[in-house]
């Protein structure tokens, strides 16, 4: 596989430690390691292999991967294993696209409360689209769907939203019928907006009251009860903005998007142009002007300050599953779907024929990790294993 022009990696190698001395202070444990990682990720500091082509010779050195999920190079494989685990969960039907997006003043609290926020977020969203959709004048139905935690914009900006992938209908209350929407529409967004509000500013209050709400810094202020509601209170008049996009052309479409969606971090390499005394530009879009694809320069500092802006909790899921979606009763709600669709029978995904993360990866992209890149016709075998370089300890992500 080619490696991009420039990566992330590359950015925080030549100037991580520099910004680890500036702003030393105000770095969280959790952004540390994500630096480190991904300082380190495919590097002789975490060891490697060597491989040799049976055929020609060749030999190349693979170093391992720091597994970190916000390392822009280690997301490939997590990603095909997702797709590949969903890919019987497709359901014959319309697909919808639903986004909930937060406040400036919502997203402001966010950032000091990463946990308690987000995990509103995902609470408020997820009981909004379930309860419009069980009520009888909408929909009347109970759905099911995914959920996925964006915090970045384009411009790697803090722009907390959440993506919601929605099967257009549900199962009827007393479980014996599909219930499809219309054509083209799901639920009105005026009406989802209003409870969204609502109930995401209910859990907000709750948890300022428990005092789980962490306020410092320019926030400071708001630990007063009086002066937190004054704070919020142009959100209680401002319309939130949901936006259901229209809905996917098909199932492969569905695949294709939350391919895209499912595991990105903040900017992808292949955005990356170039860095230059001390600056990095990339590419980015300006959804405010029609789409528009734009170039952005910014010292290699501000980079690295709002990559890390998007670095989560240890251990907070990023990725959750609502109504038939639902972990516990998944398999049984999804044979009922089917039944009620009229599907074929879902085939049981065959096992893993190998441990081996390279047949593993073939299976899942086409790709072979095997085939010799001088002679394509040999086959790279490991003829050696690298120690890692103990000048720093290994560091995986096990969020």
């Amino acid at each position: 596989m080619s490696r991009a022009k420039l990566e992330v990696a590359d950015i925080f190698r030549r100037y991580g430690e520099i910004f680890r001395q500036l702003h030393s202070a105000l770095l969280s444990a959790a952004q540390r390691r994500v630096m480190k990682a991904i300082e380190v990720c495919r590097t002789a500091v975490l060891g490697g292999h060597v491989e040799q082509c049976d055929h020609c010779g060749h030999q190349r050195i693979s170093y391992n991967s720091c597994r970190n999920r916000h390392c822009t190079k280690c997301q490939c494989l997590a990603r095909a294993r997702w797709l590949e685990n969903r890919r019987s969960e497709i359901l014959d039907t319309q697909y919808f696209h639903v986004v909930f997006t937060v406040p400036e003043e919502i997203a402001a609290l966010a950032y000091q409360n990463k946990r308690q926020i987000y995990g509103i977020l995902f609470r408020a969203a997820a009981k909004t689209l379930r309860t419009i959709a069980a009520d009888p004048k909408h929909l009347g139905a109970k759905i099911g769907f995914f959920a996925v935690l964006h915090t970045w914009g384009q411009n790697l900006l803090h722009h907390p939203h959440l993506h919601c992938v929605v099967p257009g209908g549900g199962i009827s209350p007393d479980g014996s019928r599909w219930i499809a929407c219309r054509p083209g529409f799901f639920l009105p967004v005026r009406v989802l907006s209003r409870l969204f509000r609502r109930l995401f500013l209910e859990h907000l209050e709750k948890a300022f009251d428990a005092g789980k709400l962490k306020l410092f810094a320019s926030l400071e202020s708001l630990r007063d009860r009086r002066r937190f509601q004054h704070y919020l209170s142009p959100t209680r008049k401002s319309e939130w903005v949901v936006y259901a996009k229209p809905p996917f052309a098909g199932p492969e479409q569905v695949l294709e998007y939350v391919g895209r969606y499912t595991h990105s971090v903040a900017i992808s390499n292949n955005r990356l142009l170039d860095m230059e005394e001390g600056r990095v530009r990339f590419r980015w879009r300006d959804y405010r002007h029609h789409n528009k694809q734009k170039t952005m320069t910014l010292t290699a500092e501000e980079f690295i300050r709002r990559f890390l802006l998007h670095v989560l909790p240890p251990g907070f899921q990023r990725i959750r599953y609502f109504g038939f979606f639902g972990n516990r009763y998944r398999a049984k709600n999804l044979a009922l779907c089917r039944q009620l669709l009229r599907m074929p029978q879902s085939e049981t995904s065959a096992s893993e024929s190998s441990n081996d993360y390279r047949d593993h990866y073939e299976q899942l992209t086409g790709l072979s990790l095997w085939e010799c890149p001088v002679c394509h016709e040999g086959r790279m075998v490991v003829v050696e294993y690298l120690e890692g370089v103990k000048v720093q300890p290994a560091i995986t992500d096990t969020s």
